[in-house]
């Protein structure tokens, strides 16, 4: 089968806002494929010993950043399907990191959409405080903003209209069409 190789030889990471489904769908992804799921946001909080939102209040957000890159660096490139944190390709050294380990693609989604998926949001640092305008408002701003980083990805899938099986299935399709990349 064309594209095949690629996928059994490379990772599928997951990036976009917080709320497109990078980990319910990197779950369903990996279970389909038979690969390891990784989750970007709970390895940092396991090595750190304790939660993002707690690295964010006593460290701030330059150093979950930096337990965040390393958790990159540590990543396998083979069999798996990992799906990272909402900021996490924005630096390019980042970026360079997730390119060598395999296929990224991008989970995008409306900030109305992201706002709904999410909720209140208390376990989201970002988001912490916000009513849903706010909530909405900040989705926006930070999709925006990440949006150059988000398009350095092999593909593009929008989940507005999707369900976790229906991100899968477009993604199975895609990466198998020929995303060798």
């Amino acid at each position: 089968m064309a594209g095949s190789k690629s996928l059994r030889d490379r990772c599928v990471l997951l990036t976009g806002p917080m709320g497109a489904g990078k980990s319910r769908v990197g779950r369903a992804l990996a279970s389909r494929l038979g690969f390891e799921f990784l989750d970007t946001d709970a390895l940092v909080e396991k090595a750190a010993g304790t939660t993002i939102a707690e690295i964010f209040a006593r460290d701030g957000e330059a150093a979950f950043r930096a337990r965040e890159r390393e958790v990159l660096r540590k990543l396998p490139n083979a069999r798996c399907v990992v799906a990272l944190g909402g900021g996490a390709i924005v630096p390019e050294e980042n970026r360079a990191i997730v390119r060598g380990k395999g296929t990224l693609v991008w989970l995008d989604a409306r900030p109305e959409t992201l706002a709904e998926r999410i909720g209140e949001g208390e376990d989201r640092p970002l988001l912490a405080g916000l009513d849903r305008a706010g909530r909405i408002a900040k989705l926006g701003a930070l999709r925006e903003a990440r949006e150059p980083a988000y398009a350095s990805a092999t593909l593009r899938i929008d989940t507005d209209a999707l369900d976790v099986e229906g991100v899968c299935a477009a993604l199975v399709e895609r990466l198998g069409a020929g995303a060798a990349a």
